[in-house]
């Protein structure tokens, strides 16, 4: 019956037999089967068919709703007694670097979890220094981070994308029309970086070093903070990776910046021990990738 209700649930998600059939590699008459032998089982009538179309019966309104539920608790089950056979060694522990723009870790995850439903998945979040901590101290298996020092043969080193730093700045600051900004052009201008109140001197530091010149800093604890913060005309935001999300077109403008007219770069890496090159790391590292390289 579990069959049954997946092949339901296609049906309703896709709002097409034709489509639900391309999802679950069936023919249509073998779901529409699958569909009908639920119903006889259930006793009700779930579609409401007309013609080539259907509709929810409130039954089937209930029992779809209900049926999702149902199945994510079973999935879930599943993952904790494939867990609990296998010790706390059967698991993927990644950890992303939160001051990334870019979507390429979310699409990543969810791909693996899609091929391996039941390896569990723990996810971490930082700054850089804080993630490469967690992976010195066998606390995560895997980081996306940016490479701030030399490559170490203690790890595998994966360089996933080479970006161009940009800033984002409220649209109503007058420097979000000079179409791209030297780092010395915000001198005057307060920074706002994102870091814990322990990493707070270090990625100042660093930011000082990298841009050259960094005058008052201002921070925020994520990534959503920090745009409410660009927004709200407190500061510039250095921001590498993705787009600028639809909600901040109007409010928010993104700029490359640069030292002395040159574009500033940075190098995303996968990073993991070498000793610890899993089956699981060294897939879901192979996965990131692909991300990235639609992306390029």
């Amino acid at each position: 019956m579990l069959k049954q209700i997946k092949y339901f649930q296609a049906v309703v998600r896709c709002n097409s037999f034709s489509e639900a059939v391309e999802e679950c590699y069936i023919s249509q008459s073998a779901i529409s089967q699958q569909v009908q032998a639920l119903e006889r089982e259930l006793g009700v009538t779930l579609l409401k068919r007309e013609n080539r179309r259907f509709s929810l019966t409130p039954a089937g309104e209930h029992f779809y709703r209900q049926s999702l539920i149902l199945t994510a608790d079973f999935e879930r089950l599943c993952k904790e007694t494939v867990q609990i056979a296998h010790g706390d060694d059967f698991s993927l522990r990644i950890g992303h670097l939160k001051g990334y723009g870019g979507l390429e870790f979310q699409k990543a995850v969810a791909e693996f979890a899609q091929k391996h439903p039941d390896v569990p998945i723990d996810i971490e979040t930082g700054n850089h220094e804080e993630l490469y901590d967690l992976l010195r101290t066998d606390n995560v298996d895997l980081i996306l981070n940016d490479q701030r020092r030399a490559f170490s043969n203690e790890y595998v080193n994966a360089v996933l994308t080479t970006i161009d730093c940009h800033i984002e700045i409220s649209a109503r600051n007058p420097i979000a029309g000079m179409g791209y900004v030297n780092a010395s052009d915000l001198r005057h201008t307060p920074c706002i970086l994102i870091a814990s109140k322990e990493q707070r001197e270090h990625e100042q530091n660093y930011y000082r070093e990298i841009y050259g010149t960094i005058s008052p800093v201002i921070f925020a604890e994520n990534l959503e903070e920090a745009r409410l913060m660009v927004v709200g005309g407190k500061g510039y935001l250095p921001i590498e990776g993705g787009s600028l999300p639809a909600q901040y077109t109007e409010t928010i403008v993104r700029l490359p910046l640069c030292r002395n007219k040159v574009p500033i770069h940075r190098n995303y890496c996968a990073f993991w021990k070498a000793d610890n090159s899993g089956y699981y790391i060294e897939e879901f590292a192979g996965i990131l990738k692909a991300q990235f390289n639609k992306n390029e």
